[in-house]
């Protein structure tokens, strides 16, 4: 096969957008537009892909000079366009850097959709011999260039917008701003272009009349899907796009079985902290309710209820488990697991390092952060664990904590089985609370309990029969 060398245009200044962030990192999906083209790249099997930056090209550069797709094998460049003159312009920058034995595919920075599949059938259609565009009809050409044919229908040119006559901007067959040329072919069309045009800028697209004039088939690979061509202009285009495409994430979900209560209220993103790239996998009969936010890697398992306004992040869910509304699961790098039949919520947290097995219950306002809790372990009401080891069948009480921290460092609190922690108790850790025990409630615990032992540490109750509340002194 030719090899592939991708160019992604992602200098422009997106004044629109008005924001201190370069437009091609905005984020769509929870991930920058540019990594959304790189991954292109990736499926591509690209040998290279040259980044051709210019506003903010030091903060872009930095921002990508670390991708790494699923299938990230390519040599990633970076070249600048300082002034920016055009996408001709543009492109002449990477002239340095382009082999002439390739296909050279020209995408856009801020045109984060297209499908591999259609990058494909273009190169497969330029066929290391031809010029082959990428075209789109829309029921609104503004702004975009137009497909110039002759009367028998080949390509003859591209019109930008801003350049055409009445009767060509009628034309509703648009240039989407990507195409694939052979290197060898493109390079000396490039030297060629002038600024000969309303915006005195050097156009790419000008090097479609040149293939023309030398004899080199021009050929147009026509979609009809626009979402895969769409750019970003602006926040509101950036909104835009963002429900287009998680509308199509969502769907993708249904046809799997997957119910949602209101795809248009579904959101899948990739987690930028720690890169991992947002994936929903779903066992059979699993329902998520509306305004729920997936990030990362998050698995549920058969018939797995997920309550309204919860967001959930590198989590696994076994089967049968309910997550209550308003619950917020966060696993990050470490992750958090849910066992089966566990019931979460609502308004719980579930923090790095979360480990809970069967049948545990996690209610409301309760916080569980690198902390193991066994099968039919239950916290049900306003109670904080945190770097704690929990046996089966603990009941622990509502407002009680595992005191784990001491200012400088982490401690462990262990809680054996089938013991009962009252409520409003502090563990100070480290401790261990022997299986079977029972801690009063309003306990302070900082020495390890004996098995079976009930242990209360509290200050003696004093009653002051009589006892009259100071009386505010009447304004004078």
């Amino acid at each position: 096969m030719t090899p592939l060398d991708i160019l992604i245009m992602a200098a422009g200044k997106g004044t629109r957008m008005k924001s201190r962030t370069p437009k091609v990192l905005q984020r769509l999906a929870g991930r920058p537009l540019l990594h959304h083209v790189l991954d292109q790249a990736a499926h591509l099997q690209a040998r290279s892909a040259i980044v051709i930056t210019g506003h903010g090209a030091a903060e872009v550069e930095a921002a990508t000079a670390g991708f790494t797709g699923a299938t990230a094998h390519f040599d990633l460049k970076f070249v600048r366009q300082e002034p920016q003159l055009g996408t001709g312009h543009a492109v002449q920058q990477a002239v340095p850097h382009l082999p002439a034995d390739g296909t050279a595919v020209v995408l856009s920075g801020d045109v984060p959709l297209t499908q591999a599949d259609t990058l494909r059938a273009l190169v497969a259609a330029s066929g290391g011999e031809r010029l082959a565009l990428l075209t789109v009809t829309l029921p609104d050409p503004t702004g975009y260039g137009r497909i110039v044919r002759n009367a028998d229908g080949a390509v003859q040119g591209i019109v930008e917008h801003k350049d055409a006559t009445d009767a060509q901007r009628a034309i509703t067959e648009v240039y989407s701003g990507i195409m694939a040329v052979p290197a060898r072919l493109l390079t000396p069309w490039l030297a060629r272009l002038t600024n000969n045009n309303a915006q005195g800028e050097y156009y790419l697209t000008d090097v479609v009349a040149m293939a023309v004039a030398d004899g080199v088939p021009v050929v147009a690979h026509r979609i009809t899907d626009a979402l895969q061509v769409a750019g970003v202009n602006s926040p509101l285009q950036l909104a835009e796009l963002e429900r287009a495409h998680q509308l199509r994430q969502a769907r993708a979900l249904m046809e799997q079985g997957v119910r949602l209560a209101d795809p248009a209220r579904f959101d899948l993103r990739d987690d930028t902290r720690t890169g991992v790239r947002g994936e929903l996998v779903c066992g059979q009969d699993v329902e998520i309710d509306v305004n729920c936010v997936f990030t990362g890697r998050v698995e549920l398992g058969e018939g797995v209820s997920i309550g309204a306004n919860c967001c959930i992040a590198n989590a696994r869910i076994a089967a049968g488990a309910v997550i209550h509304p308003y619950t917020h699961i966060d696993g990050e790098k470490t992750g958090a697991t849910v066992g089966e039949g566990a019931l979460i919520g609502p308004f719980a947290r579930l923090r790095p390092g979360a480990q809970l097995g069967r049948e545990v219950h996690i209610g409301n306002f309760v916080e569980v952060k690198n902390s193991t809790l066994a099968d039919g372990a239950k916290a049900n009401h306003l109670a904080y664990l945190g770097d704690a080891t929990v046996g089966e069948r603990v009941n622990y009480g509502a407002g009680s904590i595992t005191a784990n921290y001491d200012g400088a460092n982490k401690h462990r609190t262990v809680i054996e089985a089938d013991v009962h922690i009252g409520s409003n108790c502090v563990l100070v850790a480290p401790v261990t609370i022997g299986a079977g025990g029972t801690v009063g409630g309003g306990s302070t615990i900082t020495k390890s309990t004996e098995p079976g032992a009930l242990s209360v540490a509290r200050g003696k109750q004093v009653s002051i029969a009589n006892w009259q509340r100071p009386q505010k002194q009447p304004k004078a």
